[in-house]
């Protein structure tokens, strides 16, 4: 970068280049399979690779890390104009879910653009973010643009698993490159959820459930189809399946959930007192509308069982039987989680973690949240910026372990009727050509105001 712009407001819009790239980058990354299908079946480096070749044409030095050959991970820094500051995580995921291509109008891996709309697995989850972060850096070299403060650049393989060859890997192998780094940013935030007439809202995630993926075994007396047997181990494990599966969870309000509720219900003009201690959020769900989907997940844990696997002939017990459970628990209900799932299992059924990630909490009333806000309303003066728990996770638990406070901000602008939450692993994933432009515009403003 031979020059420098370090002013926090631009003089001019971000460049058409980087509108025009953050398109074509999307759909070279959906092109690129890398579709995860658990147990290490994956392959990210030639979207790693992809990745830091244009890092690196922007300047930067990018460093390709890996734990398993194929696994690839990649990481860069832009050095800040105030070497005091704090640094900031941009992170996201370059692996995606599996896809059945009879399923879908297009291809999945076409990146087909189609009347102003980018098609393709990724398209939300997350492709379109890694691509706008590659198209702000990018714009950022050409206009000699440095933020204040040290921003790190995270591409992760295996987020769509155990995040074993991604984030937790860089994170306890190599935490000298995410040094300073205080708060982080990613996927599953800021984007327009359509409430109801004339009311848009962007839900900022500052909070995720914890992971608690759990294998439940059951030991019984192999013998034959036949005869009766007391002990049989499928019907052990299909008594504890269904306790597990029926359970009603109590509510557990945490501190960024009922600052949500507050929120909705003052957005929706509903006198609540969601501080009280007796405060009930169900009949306040029921007047929210469709708003009511972006909290209903997170005032309570879940339990659902996803997983059977048991016996290989009709006519033979077999002596054991295995379940799987998605589990997921609210900040400070770890305990409560583990002693409820000893007594639904029963005594005849042994449990255990099969992946288990702690449960996030960021602060709501933090200057950083405050800028993620503020740089929404920049683009979208009549959003409405509400903060919410994710029901479900990302890499930002693996960062957690250096002291990163992370919040889901990837910025989108969709149009009524486009329902976002409901592509994510969903068939016919897709994002707006015009989305991917306001978030290059509002990541700009963020990066170089964080």
């Amino acid at each position: 970068m031979t020059h420098e712009n370090t002013s926090t407001d631009r003089a001019e819009p971000i460049d058409m280049v980087a509108l025009d790239e953050v398109v074509t980058f999307t759909s070279d990354l959906i092109r690129i399979d890398t579709t995860n299908r658990g147990n290490g079946d994956c392959v990210e480096r030639p979207a790693a690779e992809y990745v830091a070749e244009r890092l690196a044409a922007a300047g930067l030095e990018p460093t390709l890390l890996e734990r398993t050959p194929g696994r690839t991970n990649v990481v860069a820094r832009i050095p800040g104009t105030d070497p005091g500051a704090d640094a900031l995580l941009v992170h996201g995921h370059l692996d995606v879910v599996p896809a059945e291509p009879a399923d879908w109008s297009v291809h999945p891996f076409s990146g087909e653009v189609r009347d102003g709309v980018v098609w393709g697995r990724g398209a939300v989850d997350m492709k379109n973010m890694d691509a706008m972060v590659l198209s702000v850096v990018r714009a950022w070299a050409r206009a000699g643009v440095r933020p204040r403060r040290d921003i790190v650049i995270a591409y992760t393989a295996d987020e769509e698993a155990s995040a074993v060859d991604g984030s937790g890997f860089l994170a306890d192998h190599h935490p000298e490159l995410f040094e300073g780094c205080t708060e982080g940013i990613s996927e599953s935030g800021a984007f327009s959820f359509h409430a109801g007439p004339g009311m848009t809202l962007y839900p900022i995630a500052a909070g995720e459930r914890g992971t608690a993926w759990l294998k439940l075994t059951a030991h019984g007396r192999a013998g034959h189809g036949s005869k009766v047997n007391r002990t049989n181990a499928v019907s052990r494990l299909a008594a504890a399946v269904g306790r597990i599966g029926h359970h009603e969870w109590p509510l557990r309000l945490t501190p960024t959930v009922r600052a949500a509720l507050k929120e909705l219900a003052s957005l929706h003009g509903l006198d609540v007192d969601v501080e009280s201690e007796h405060f009930n959020p169900d009949p306040l769900l029921a007047k929210l509308g469709p708003a009511a989907e972006l909290v209903a997940a997170t005032v309570r844990n879940s339990s659902n069982p996803t997983v059977l696997e048991a016996g290989y002939k009709v006519n033979v017990i077999p002596g054991q039987a295995v379940a799987y459970v998605d589990g997921r628990m609210l900040p400070g209900t770890e305990d409560e989680f583990t002693a409820t799932m000893d007594e639904l299992t029963g005594p005849d059924v042994d449990w255990e973690f099969h992946h288990r990630e702690m449960p996030l909490q960021a602060p709501v009333d933090s200057p950083t949240y405050a800028r993620l806000r503020a740089a929404v309303e920049r683009f979208d003066p009549a959003g409405h910026v509400v903060p919410y728990c994710m029901s479900g996770g990302t890499d930002a638990k693996q960062f957690s372990r250096l002291g990163i406070t992370g919040y889901g901000f990837s910025p989108l602008k969709l149009p009524p009727g486009f329902d976002y939450q409901a592509l994510f692993h969903g068939v016919d994933e897709r994002v707006p050509v015009e989305a991917l432009h306001f978030g290059v515009r509002v990541l700009d403003h963020y990066l170089q105001t964080a």
